[in-house]
């Protein structure tokens, strides 16, 4: 082999990648210390892209396709300085194979709960979690700003940050959009949607582009959720009553099923029972109306008849007045609501009394 064959072996022919795995965005290709021959030939696959860089400035960009590499057609090559061997001129120049697909499947949750002001709960907080897919839409842009000259560069090494975007803006927007906690399900998709508005410009920044995101479960706090499932339970049960005779008729026939539970027949007949007893009386409770006032009561009116007259109505005092100025004598007729008849004041027991406390006529004064 002579010596320019040995040179000719230096220079590489085909540049390809061959990519089998699910999480590689960016792949080095590795000629090392060999230069690219002058009309190698470069092959692109579907869902890939081919960056050239020439001492850390990007060039040229190339899509899926077969290339073939010359410093005629290839701009940023005709600026390169070039060793020319016979009629080939050979060069170095690094080459980076971008994944232009779509990543999928990438979670994303929130670390600590949010603490936002719920209409119907009050201060409350609220843990999210969900998904997201983005593919690279300008392979430049990416590798200048995320991977550099790192000659591997997966999703785990972008995920972080992306994450830490998506959790920010998502908080932001669940914040401002005063959605009752228990009406978010039913705003995932329209939440989503007017998220991945606002995140598009964030994600053009790095060259890449936010194709979906999803929510998967906007959470309560463990406590609030058993207290909820609780009042739900509540409203589920409805007449407590029926449920728990239903319970309780549930358990005897699984005692009657079991052989030898006579026993436990009579104690289980008890129980039903006095969770009939119970039953009846917290239903009673619910449904009895609020205590009332007693009314106050209304004071006697009595009526007199003097000289074939009725005169009145006189309340108690008054009638006590009239006897004690003689006005009603034991002879008078009284009558009040209630009585059949009209009865001189001596047979009405509570005129009667009046007389016995009425002072004794003033004796006449004694003779000169």
């Amino acid at each position: 082999m002579g010596l320019w064959d040995k040179v000719k072996n230096q220079f590489i022919d085909v540049i390809e990648w061959q990519d089998d795995s699910s999480d590689t965005i960016v792949w080095k290709f590795p000629h090392y210390d060999n230069e690219i021959k002058n009309g190698a030939q470069l092959i692109v696959r579907e869902g890939q892209a081919a960056v050239f860089l020439h001492e850390g400035q990007i060039g040229d960009v190339f899509t899926a396709g077969r290339h073939e590499l010359s410093t005629n057609n290839i701009p940023i090559l005709t600026t390169l300085g070039s060793w020319k061997y016979a009629f080939d001129a050979p060069f170095k120049c690094d080459i980076f194979f971008v994944s232009v697909r779509q990543f999928t499947d990438l979670k994303w949750g929130t670390k600590n709960p949010i603490m936002l002001r719920d209409p119907e709960f009050g201060p409350i907080r609220l843990r999210a979690f969900g998904s997201y897919c983005f593919k690279i839409s300008d392979p430049g842009v990416f590798i200048k700003g995320f991977s550099g000259s790192d000659s591997l560069f997966t999703t785990d090494e972008i995920s972080d940050q992306f994450r830490n975007i998506l959790i920010s803006r998502f908080t932001d927007t669940l914040g401002e959009s005063k959605i009752p906690a228990l009406d978010l399900a039913a705003n995932y998709n329209e939440f989503a949607e007017e998220l991945m508005k606002g995140l598009a410009v964030e994600f053009e920044e790095y060259g890449t582009t936010l194709t979906k995101f999803l929510i998967e479960n906007i959470s309560l706090p463990p406590a609030v959720e058993e207290a909820l499932d609780k009042r739900s339970s509540m409203g589920i049960i409805g007449n407590l009553q029926q449920y728990t005779q239903y319970q309780t008729a549930n358990a005897i026939e699984g005692m009657a099923e079991n052989q030898g539970g006579g026993g436990n027949m009579m104690g289980m007949v008890a129980g039903m029972n006095m969770g009939g007893v119970m039953g009846n009386t917290m239903q009673q409770a619910a449904a009895a109306p609020p205590p009332q006032q007693a009314p106050v009561p209304q004071a006697v009116q009595w009526f007199a008849a003097f000289n074939g007259q009725q005169s009145g109505p006189f309340d108690p005092g008054t009638v006590q007045q009239q006897v004690q100025q003689g006005n009603i004598s034991k002879e008078t007729l009284m009558w009040k609501q209630g009585m059949a008849n009209w009865l001189p004041a001596s047979d009405v027991p509570e005129v009667s009394a009046f007389f016995g406390s009425a002072p004794p006529p003033i004796p006449p004064p004694p003779p000169q």
